[in-house]
Parts: C-alpha cells; structure tokens; sequence
C-alpha cells in the first residue's frame, strides 16, 4: 500500500490513524477465520483469509484490504477480541 495514502487514512468511526497490520496479527486473524470466529460488524461472517489489513492504533478493529483498496466501512470492520491471540501492539 502507498505510504502517502496510509498517512490519509483514519478508522471512519473513530477517526483513528490506521497502521498496515503486522504479519503476527494477520496470522493470528487468519487462524480465527479460518476457524469461523470472526464476524464483520454487521454480523456477516468473514470466511476469506486476508492477504493485507489495516489495524487501528488502539487495535481493536481491523479493516480488509482487497486489491490494494482499503475497505473504510464501519460494517465490514472486524473486531479484534475475537480473536483470542490477537498480539498486542
């Protein structure tokens, strides 16, 4: 992801800046999807791995990225107590 794109953007429900997520975090959030324990805030299950994501600074809510495009809505964000080994910052 651009840099000077990833310096915009900020959570679209508490206007946190968002980071790039680690490769810890990705694998941990990955293991829970592919588990079935995680849901978007709309209830909608996420059953697709995630190749790439951004992460609030307070962590607790992780947004998708598909193709390069950040995925800023509010209903589709996944919610990091989910997951049970989510790493802390």
């Amino acid at each position: 992801m651009d840099r000077k794109l990833l310096d915009l953007l900020c959570s679209p429900d508490t206007r946190q800046p968002l980071a790039l997520l680690e490769s810890r975090g990705l694998e941990a959030l990955n293991r829970a999807i592919a588990a079935g324990q995680v849901s978007r805030a709309d209830g909608t299950p996420q059953r697709e791995p995630l190749r790439e994501a951004l992460v609030t600074r307070d962590r607790r809510h992780v947004y998708r990225v598909e193709d390069g495009i950040p995925v800023l809505l509010v209903e589709e964000a996944l919610a990091t107590a989910q997951v049970a080994d989510f790493p802390p910052a």
